[in-house]
């Protein structure tokens, strides 16, 4: 049973509020309805999330047509999927697609993981609630379900001989422009990759240099490494470019005195791509020991783009979804976990959505349960993701985890007994540190909201009910409208629509 009825919330979630609401100066309707933001003084602004989720935002998510259909046998069924899926990888491919596996109703019994491993490729049951398809893990732990393209591509390649150094002395936050050196081998349509050094100034001004626990230093971020943005040119103009997604960060040539940062066209990655899994349950026995044992998980996606999972239910996995950084453009819709137990506290909290991954749309999503966080990013590689209209029912938390994700917005979710922190979380774990810059916490509910401003950036907490742990910081212009909700009510649906129009908003079910 589902924990509210989405169905309903879905209709009435984007329904306009009364007039007189609330609004906030970071991103308000002006006169023409569109939204208007305010700026920092170099520029920086909320981003553009409507970019998140399948086909890069408002492209609705397609009814593939069955190609292969398995029934439970009444032992293990993992060999009859995984075989049913790869002669439905071998079929040729007709408008993106390839076809989908359909899993007939009834109970089937998986001791390994089930991989799609090409494009075009759905795994679809019959229904995730009673009378549909349930897989029961069963055999060692292991990872149920897996949309995983590292077997037949690889990472986007760059060319060192075609980088261009970014010219631009700050480029802010939310940016879909920037300024090169030259040029002249750069054209509309390249992909490219914006690299942005790490290094040790920047490590210093962020306050990340003096990370000590026990007597040992920490490393915060490595000051030899690199932030990258995979992007699109759209438009050049002189040396000019306009991108396809906006920048979820600042460059700040400031810090980048003994290597710029640059622009680099790229050879585009061979992910694997329009692959979903819909339609199931999954059951595992609860977890036990520490987060160290190993335990069942529900799915992975790797080296994928433009990929789905709907309308699934999972019972007592201990992670749920996990997406890699090889993911991106990710839609997860209705997907729903419950959890008996949990591991004990050891080496940290378990995750229900872990994301790596850019471009992730977790939409109308749920989880009860205790001792787990139910969204949390893990590396600077997960930029610009989204959590819309999610209901968490327990004592967990929304939490930006390590190492400086950039760009998440938690947008109009509910966590009654729950918390959402966007902090520094300094010297825990492996010196975790700051783990969010331009994060955004737009009309939630929540029993704790925690929201810390990292130097030279900032994290908004607007139209959100809470208790405000603000851990000795003072509020500031990041906080607006506290305990009242603004308009518009969701903030990533509102910049959709004012992108693509109305009918993308329907599209997605809004």
């Amino acid at each position: 049973m589902k924990i509210i009825p989405l169905s309903v919330l879905a209709v009435s979630f984007w329904l306009p509020m009364k007039a007189g609401a609330a609004q906030s100066e970071w991103a308000h309707p002006g006169a023409d309805g569109k939204l208007v933001y305010q700026t920092l003084p170099g520029g920086d602004r909320i981003p553009d999330f409507s970019h998140a989720g399948y086909g890069g935002g408002g492209v609705a998510l397609p009814a593939v047509p069955v190609k292969q259909t398995v029934t439970p046998s009444g032992s293990d069924d993992s060999a009859a999927i995984q075989a049913a899926l790869e002669a439905t990888g071998a079929l040729p491919v007709q408008d993106g697609f390839r076809g989908a596996v359909l899993l007939a109703a009834g109970t089937y019994h998986c001791a390994t993981p089930i991989v799609i491993k090409q494009s075009g490729v759905v795994l679809r049951g019959s229904g995730s609630g009673n009378g549909g398809t349930v897989i029961v893990m069963t055999g060692e732990a292991h990872v149920c379900l897996n949309i995983d393209g590292k077997e037949r591509s690889s990472k986007p390649k760059a060319d060192p001989a075609t980088a261009v150094a970014i010219a631009d002395a700050y480029v802010p936050a939310g940016a879909l422009e920037l300024s090169v050196k030259d040029a002249a081998g750069l054209q509309a349509g390249d992909p490219v990759f914006i690299r942005r050094p790490v290094t040790a100034a920047w490590i210093h001004f962020m306050g990340m240099d003096t990370l000590v626990r026990n007597g040992r230093q920490q490393r915060w971020m490595n000051d030899e490494g690199q932030i990258s943005y995979e992007r699109t040119i759209t438009t050049v103009s002189g040396n000019r470019l306009t991108l396809d997604v906006p920048l979820p960060d600042a460059i700040d040539a400031r810090f980048l005195k003994a290597a710029p940062a640059t622009v680099e066209k790229i050879t585009p990655a061979r992910r694997i791509t329009h692959c979903a899994i819909e339609s199931l349950q999954v059951v595992s026995s609860p977890p036990k020991g520490t987060l160290l044992v190993k335990n069942n998980d529900f799915a992975w996606l790797n080296d994928c783009e433009d990929c789905w999972i709907r309308d699934v239910e999972i019972h007592d996995t201990l992670g749920n979804v996990k997406v890699w950084p090889g993911g991106r453009r990710i839609t997860l819709e209705q997907v729903h976990a419950f959890h008996t137990a949990t591991v004990a506290k050891g080496a940290g909290y378990p995750a229900d959505f872990s994301l790596l991954g850019s471009q992730v749309l977790i939409d109308r999503c749920s989880s009860a349960g205790n001792g787990s966080f139910y969204v949390a990013t893990l590396d600077a590689s997960a930029m610009l993701n989204v959590v819309l209209n999610c209901d968490f029912i327990g004592t967990g938390g929304i939490q930006p985890h390590m190492h400086w994700s950039t760009g998440l917005l938690v947008d109009s979710c509910r966590l009654p007994e729950g918390r959402i922190e966007l902090i520094n979380r300094g010297t825990a774990g492996s010196g975790h540190g700051w783990a969010i810059g331009w994060g955004v916490a737009w009309n939630c509910t929540a029993k704790s909201l925690d929201c810390q401003q990292p130097p030279g950036s900032m994290n908004w907490c607007i139209g959100c009910t809470g208790e405000l742990n603000r851990r000795g910081a003072k509020p500031g212009p990041w906080l607006s409208s506290l305990n009242t909700p603004v308009e518009p009510r969701s903030l990533y649906l509102a910049q959709l629509r004012d992108r693509l129009g109305a009918a993308a908003v329907g599209s997605i079910g809004y």
